[in-house]
């Protein structure tokens, strides 16, 4: 974008802003006047200090600085099913600006009693298509990259190029174990999240640590997800408790799970952190 375009851009934006905020109609308008993509005028608006209005209810949570560093951020989603999607669906309205979708699977009916973005009409196609089209209705400055492939060791290291954080939605410990050590090594913060029946687990593995890489290693390689199922409600708590890590670990601010585990009992509400 050329310097005049910006300054054009901005005055426009300016004239039409209110209380330093930028309705959606307006981004749209911009847009198609100075043929620009939503996603440039997103990046306009909060490098000039103003804010979009999608996200006024964030401004007491995120300033708009962190607001610019989650919009600048890439997240990888290893997984989008139960966890997966609903980590793609928060990560998304909260503002993260490129999410790279990894998972090689179909939604099957199987997946519709807990899946956000399975329905009736999905049966059959790509999870990692429907989770791009998804972002695209919902936040369109976000960037959503969908990998249909599984995550493996020989391709690990392409697949996590330029992300700040990955978020596992894993649902093989052998892949989680896999995807820890390639964390390790490249050292990016990995948000850890599983799910069984009506209990999960949290954790966060930062750059150097290797705390998710001891608690995989020799373990068998499905967990409790297999003999317990899973109701709609245990992915949405956890997914919600790593979108939150998360978005602290892009916004600068330290994790309260470095080297912990959060285990979650929904059927006693008992919320107990351990030191690994």
């Amino acid at each position: 974008m050329h310097c005049r375009e910006s300054i054009n851009i901005l005055d426009f934006l300016k004239t039409r802003s209110e209380s330093g905020l930028i309705a959606l109609d307006v981004q749209k308008e911009c847009a198609a006047s100075f043929g620009v993509s939503i996603r440039e005028v997103e990046n306009m608006i909060l490098r000039s200090g103003f804010l979009p209005a999608r996200y006024q209810r964030n401004r007491k949570t995120f300033t708009i600085d962190d607001q610019y560093r989650l919009f600048k951020s890439s997240v990888a989603v290893i997984g989008c099913g139960g966890l997966g999607g609903y980590l793609i669906e928060e990560l998304a309205r909260v503002g993260v600006g490129t999410i790279k979708a990894v998972d090689p699977d179909l939604f099957e009916e199987h997946n519709l009693n807990r899946q956000i973005l399975s329905s009736t009409v999905n049966i059959g196609k790509p999870k990692v298509e429907i989770a791009m089209a998804r972002a695209a209705v919902t936040n369109p400055s976000v960037n959503l990259i969908p990998l249909c492939l599984p995550f493996k060791q020989e391709t690990g290291g392409d697949v996590l190029q330029d992300v700040q954080v990955v978020a596992d939605a894993l649902d093989s410990i052998h892949t989680r174990l896999t995807l820890a050590l390639a964390c390790h090594n490249l050292k990016i913060p990995l948000v850890h999240g599983s799910v069984g029946g009506w209990y999960g687990q949290v954790s966060v593995q930062q750059q150097g640590d290797d705390c998710l890489i001891k608690l995989f290693d020799g373990r068998a390689d499905k967990g409790a997800e297999l003999e317990l199922g899973n109701p709609s409600f245990t992915p949405a708590v956890i997914a919600s408790l790593q979108s939150a890590e998360i978005c602290k670990l892009l916004t600068g601010k330290d994790s309260a799970l470095r080297n912990k585990l959060l285990a979650v009992d929904l059927y006693n509400m008992k919320f107990t952190v351990l030191n690994l």
